[in-house]
């Protein structure tokens, strides 16, 4: 009878643990807002500094600048909807502040991009034509150059604009970001990224897969985000968007690049603008198709 009373009570006591356990509540996850937060400001902070490089390096540090603006608006669109109404206006004003950069950026791009493609030939023709370019835009680069910093000295407008614009960072709701809603956001990037990718590998048009690169980056780009906030998140399908299809992307990108920098507005000469779409619509063709017979 003793044994029997004795079972009876450790039942009892294991009954009532278990009871505690269940009732226990369930803890929210803390919110990655305040570290996505940081994230942003750091990012403002590389491209304020990237900005003020001196001399011929200001080019690589637009480029750094630039990169730095989008990956903050990347991390804005994480909490689009719930950061509240503040962040449409800071959005727009770092696109607005981007955009107004690009000019100097896509000069420099096309001196880039023309000796990427020059190491890439193996044909004296083409070489000496993308010599003949390279120069060119080098020579516009710098008309570009000297304008854009005669009216804005050390880009010291642009640089007072960043800081105005991280000191509204802190104000918006970051605590209301939530995990589950940050990874829906990611979620919902990686959708736009796959169908602009179907589109673009179905239409085939300039605009589609200028489309799919920018969403593709945008993902990409929150990815690297919430992984610095400290969420987890899922990797991207390596059979979408691996590392082959990244490097041909960029290579027509490159093309790209250059066939738009063959209308009007110029550097190169009427025969060279000629030669070079000779060149490069072909290659980006045969570039599309590679990456259109991906294995989905």
């Amino acid at each position: 009878m003793v044994k029997a009373a004795m079972g009876t009570s450790a039942e009892t006591s294991s009954i009532a643990v278990d009871r505690k356990v269940v009732a226990m509540p369930v803890l929210p996850m803390p919110s990655p807002g305040p570290d996505l937060r940081d994230y942003a400001l750091s990012e403002l902070d590389a491209a304020l500094d990237a900005l003020g490089q001196p001399g011929d390096e200001i080019h690589e540090g637009i480029h750094r600048a630039r990169k730095g603006l989008r990956r903050v608006r990347a991390a804005l669109a994480l909490g689009d909807g719930i950061l509240g109404p503040g962040v449409a206006l800071l959005d727009r004003e770092i696109k607005h502040l981007n955009t107004g950069l690009s000019g100097l950026r896509d000069a420099h791009a096309l001196v880039e991009t023309l000796e990427r493609l020059r190491k890439r030939s193996r044909k004296g023709e083409t070489r000496q034509l993308l010599d003949q370019a390279g120069a060119d835009a080098v020579v516009a680069r710098m008309a570009i150059t000297e304008v854009e910093l005669s009216m804005d000295p050390g880009l010291g407008q642009r640089r007072g604009l960043i800081e105005v614009l991280a000191a509204a960072v802190p104000a918006l709701d970051w605590a209301r970001l939530t995990p589950s809603a940050a990874r829906m956001a990611l979620a919902d990037s990686d959708d736009r990224s796959q169908n602009a990718r179907d589109i673009a590998l179905r239409k085939g048009r300039d605009s589609d897969w200028h489309r799919w690169r920018r969403r593709a980056r945008r993902a990409s780009q929150q990815r690297r985000a919430l992984e610095a906030a400290g969420v987890s998140v899922p990797a991207t399908e390596p059979d979408v968007f691996d590392k082959r299809t990244t490097e041909r992307l960029g290579e027509a990108q490159d093309l790209t690049l250059l066939l738009d920098h063959c209308g009007k507005g110029s550097p190169f000469s009427k025969e060279d603008r000629r030669a070079l779409r000779a060149y490069a619509e072909p290659a980006l063709a045969r570039l599309r198709k590679r990456i259109s017979t991906v294995r989905r």
